[in-house]
Order: C-alpha cells, then sequence, then structure tokens
C-alpha cells in the first residue's frame, strides 16, 4: 500500500439526522445502577437454580444469591472461566431447556475443546437490539446499506452483525469473511454506506484495491463498524486516511453475547461504552485475581450478564485488559479504554511484557512501514534467552535502504517504549500473510516441551 496523504473525513452526523436513542442510553446513573442491582439479583438467583456449576461453585465459596443485597456484593462470587465451559461441553451451562434454545455457537476449538453458547428467542432479540444500538452510535443509520464481512457460521460475528443490522433498519449485504477480490466487486457494484469487518481484514482489502489501482478513498464507504480483535488509534488513522471512512470500534465475545456488548460513538471516538442496562463489567487485578479495581485502573475485564436466558454469565473472566471510564457520549454508561491486548497473547520477552498492538502502535509511527507484520518467537539452540524478530514490509514504493534506516528506528524505539532488545526484519510490501478475518500475528518458533 503506498503511503497516504488524503486527510480523513471529519465530518460527524448532523443535528438533522440525530438517532433515536434507547431509552436505556439517556437514562441517569442512578437509575441504570438500580436497574442493573435489580436484574443482577435476578441473574444471580436463576443462574444458581438453573445451572449446577453454579450452584456447585457458589456453594463451595460459601456465598448464597441472598448474599447479594448491592453491587459491591458481586465481588463475593466466584469468577467463571473458558475452562468452565469446556468443562461442561456441549450444553452444561444452559438455563434452559433444549426445545427453548433458539440457536447455538461455538469457538473453533483449536486450542482444545470448542466453548458452546446458546440463546433463546428474547436472547437473540436483545442481542439484535444492543448491535443495533451499537451500529447507530458508529454513524449507521436505517436505509444505508452495510456490507458485512464478518464471518458466518458458528463464530458469532457474522450473524450477530446481520441481525443487528437488519434490527436498525439497514440492507445487509452478507458477503461473510475471505474472497476478498469478490468482496472488492461488490462494494464497487452495491456501493454500500458501511463495512463490518476486522480492522485487519478491511487493511487487506484496502491493500487489495491499491494493488488493483483502484483508490480506495473513493468508494462509497463512509463508515467502517471493527472488531474481533485488537486495534490502536494508529490502526485507526491508517484506515480512515486509506479509505476516507470513519472508523469505529464494536466489542464482545461469545462467552458474554457476542459483538454489541460494547460500541463506540462515531462523534467521540474516545472508546466503546459498554451497554450497562445488559452487563455489570470489572476490571480485576490479572495477578491478584481477588483484588477489585477502582474505575481508571488497568486490569483484566470482567463481565457478568443481566438478561441472558439460555446461558447467564457470571463474573467472566474475558483475559482481555482494558480499563473502566466515565461516559462520554453516553454519560451513564461506563467506556472501555483501548483493549491493549489479552493476558493470554502477552510476550513474556527477557521478563519484559510485550503484546502485538505495542509494535502496531510504534510502527505506524515510521513513515516508511505498514501495518504488516509478524512476530516471530525463537530461543537460539544453546541459549536460555527467548529472541523476538519483528517482521514487517516496507510500504510500496519505499526503497529497500530506506527500509533498512526504517529497521533501525523502529528497533530503537520498541527498546526505548517496551523495554527489550528484538531484530526487525524489513520485508518486501505483500509479501507477509493477509487477514482473512482474524489475521495471526505470533508465531512461537520455540522447540516443544
Amino acid at each position: 500500500m503506498t503511503q497516504n496523504t488524503v486527510a480523513a473525513p471529519t465530518a460527524s452526523p448532523s443535528k438533522a439526522t440525530a438517532p433515536v436513542l434507547d431509552r436505556e442510553e439517556t437514562i441517569s446513573r442512578d437509575e441504570l445502577e438500580a436497574l442493573q442491582l435489580s436484574r443482577l439479583q435476578h441473574t444471580v438467583a436463576y443462574a444458581y437454580d438453573r445451572v449446577p456449576l453454579y450452584k456447585r461453585k457458589f456453594d463451595e465459596a460459601g456465598v448464597h444469591p441472598s448474599d447479594l443485597r448491592e453491587l459491591s456484593d458481586l465481588g463475593k462470587f466466584p469468577y467463571t472461566t473458558k475452562e468452565d465451559l469446556r468443562l461442561e461441553y456441549p450444553f452444561g451451562m444452559f438455563a434452559v431447556p433444549q426445545d427453548q434454545v433458539a440457536r447455538i455457537h461455538a469457538s473453533s476449538g483449536t486450542t482444545g475443546r470448542p466453548t458452546v453458547v446458546g440463546y433463546t428467542k428474547n436472547d437473540l432479540a436483545n442481542w439484535a437490539t444492543l448491535v443495533a444500538r451499537s451500529f447507530r452510535a458508529s454513524g449507521v443509520r436505517p436505509g444505508m446499506k452495510v456490507h458485512n464481512a464478518y464471518g458466518y457460521g458458528l463464530f458469532t460475528g457474522g450473524l450477530g452483525a446481520h441481525a443487528g443490522a437488519e434490527a436498525l433498519g439497514c440492507t445487509v449485504i452478507p458477503m461473510s469473511g475471505g474472497q476478498t477480490e469478490r468482496q472488492i466487486q461488490l462494494i464497487q457494484d452495491f456501493k454500500p454506506d458501511a463495512i463490518l469487518a476486522t480492522p485487519t481484514y478491511l487493511l487487506t482489502i484496502a491493500d487489495a484495491m491499491a494493488h488493483q489501482g483502484i483508490d480506495p478513498t473513493s468508494t462509497s464507504l463512509k463508515y467502517a463498524v471493527l472488531g474481533a480483535e485488537p486495534w490502536t488509534e494508529e490502526m485507526r488513522h491508517e484506515l480512515e486516511v486509506t479509505m476516507n471512512i470513519k472508523a469505529s470500534d464494536i466489542y464482545g465475545l461469545s462467552e458474554v453475547m457476542g459483538p454489541g456488548v460494547a460500541g463506540e460513538a462515531v462523534e467521540t471516538q474516545d472508546g466503546c461504552h459498554i451497554w450497562e442496562d445488559h452487563f455489570r463489567p470489572e476490571i480485576i487485578d490479572p495477578f491478584d485475581h481477588s483484588t477489585v479495581l477502582d474505575d481508571g485502573e488497568p486490569g483484566e475485564l470482567v463481565f457478568t450478564s443481566l438478561t441472558k436466558e439460555a446461558l447467564p454469565i457470571i463474573r467472566y473472566r474475558t483475559k482481555d485488559l482494558t480499563r473502566l471510564l466515565p461516559g462520554t457520549a453516553r454519560p451513564a454508561h461506563r467506556r472501555m479504554g483501548r483493549i491493549t491486548g489479552r493476558s493470554d497473547d502477552m510476550i513474556i520477552l527477557r521478563g519484559v511484557n510485550l503484546f502485538p498492538s505495542q509494535i502496531e502502535e510504534i510502527a505506524l509511527r515510521i513513515p516508511e512501514l505498514s501495518p504488516h507484520f509478524q512476530l516471530e518467537i525463537t530461543r537460539p539452540e544453546g541459549k536460555r534467552m527467548d529472541s523476538l524478530t519483528v517482521k514487517i514490509e516496507r510500504r510500496e514504493n519505499v526503497p529497500s535502504e530506506a527500509g533498512t534506516t526504517a529497521a533501525h528506528t523502529l528497533r530503537e524505539q520498541i527498546k526505548i517504549h517496551v523495554g527489550s532488545s528484538c531484530v526487525v526484519d524489513v520485508v518486501e510490501p505483500g509479501s507477509l500473510e493477509r487477514s482473512n478475518g482474524k489475521l495471526r500475528r505470533i508465531y512461537d518458533m520455540r522447540p516443544k516441551g
């Protein structure tokens, strides 16, 4: 992709087209917390009565649903983890009979048994409402054509986004992920107003357009709602400039619901507002799990569902690292800071904690370097210490000599800002794997065992 010079759009939706918000988006914080407490008390009792795992865990922890008298009492209850869902595979976490489960989704199961989640008809209606709310916050309006490049199937992204866009009153183009040439053809032919994708896959689409001689800024797209992987402000700038769009974040995970747990407002672009009428968030110390942190302090995000019927989830440890901030565009609903990474994606290199998002943030400040990179971890023969190699493409039309200079700059900046030494290998444009949905950044080449 060539160096970009087109300015990103700055206009926000006009007051004349300001959307009608859900009542729960406009209530006060006091009203919202009263609603949370009522729903939380119901959910904890509901889970205890209907899900054997929760009865067992609560009893072992010596707590009972009646102990939840105020919101802070939630901290007395045990966490739920991905391993709990795997141990209860396939349907042990369901709180309703099978004939009330309207849909089932599941993870890929690439690292073990998949996690399985279920939805009643009411769950699906709530999910669609929250995704529609998130899209509306991100600038999407009824009547717009929406190109959905999230993957369909057992992954919650495609169908969850699809239902939300329909609930908002949009025309949905259900493209799914992959087939990049076909994506480009449909964007040109159907002229959608908005696109839904992972940020790295939208970058792949823009890259492929440029290689076809198509100016990515010339399309009909005005808005992008991007999620399913951590991304940085530098990546937002890259995409907005490259495609002349407004790019907003959406957050979710299948164990909690799917996309739409939180959404970012296009007028502020300052982080996703968590829809706290349906979810109660906490931040905990990832190393001292007994400590619930105050708003503003970084740690691991934990969620409790407040309205789910088929699969209520109590204090689910997401492993996503962020912090809670006051609401802005939706004042009663707290915001999430940018996800800095996942605790299980953290690289510990010679005692220093490092996340792929840190490399992305630094690299995109160097004009000669593209957003396409991979991290390779190796342990040289006979050595006790691991080694990190950052493979990153130089931009189109950047000569190899300039790439060498950029490699030196990146290596120095990583040492300064992250505190660890690494090898930087600047490679030819187009030589690294492109995203077809979720992109793999980390390649662990160390000997197993």
